[in-house]
């Protein structure tokens, strides 16, 4: 999960053994078991984003995400032995701090990490859809509109001759 300009709305979603995390960007959702072993076929599933493994360590949740889709990358590198570990801690009603470690020796000289802030928002998370800032349907009913103003001005035209 990385900072986005718009659009980078998070959903939680906790049930038993699980948690999900659902974007606004894309739509995707992250289906995370808690707790358990990682499945040993996930090496040669290789999952888009990742075999996540989750736990708790106190009121922070940890999770583990390893063999990504060979067709992911990171910027262009590699993603075969990549290693990233999250941690979602709740600072706050309305805030998360989201931190990350990044660990891949085939690639990288050490891991490197990061964290930001998540707030909470009082909004739906709306389906992510490319339409122009919803003013797609407005200029189409006005382009609409004017063809059919300028085929009566034509027709009116024709009756004067």
């Amino acid at each position: 999960m990385s900072p986005v300009i718009y659009n980078s709305h998070l959903q939680f979603v906790q049930s038993p053994g699980y948690i999900t995390i659902v974007a606004e960007m894309v739509h995707d959702a992250r289906i995370i078991p808690i707790g358990g072993e990682r499945n040993p076929a996930a090496a040669a599933q290789r999952k888009w984003m990742g075999d996540a493994i989750g736990r708790w360590e106190g009121d922070t949740l940890v999770v583990e995400t390893q063999y990504f889709n060979n067709w992911h990358s990171l910027r262009g590198l590699p993603v075969d032995n990549i290693t990233i570990t999250e941690t979602f801690r709740r600072e706050s009603d309305f805030k998360l701090i989201y931190g990350f470690r990044v660990n891949d020796p085939s690639v990288f000289a050490g891991e490197f990490y990061g964290e930001y802030p998540l707030s909470r928002i009082n909004e739906p998370i709306y389906e992510y859809a490319c339409h122009e800032g919803n003013y797609g349907m407005f200029g189409i009913l006005q382009g609409a509109r004017r063809l059919e103003v300028m085929s009566e001005f034509e027709a009116g035209d024709e009756s004067e001759q």
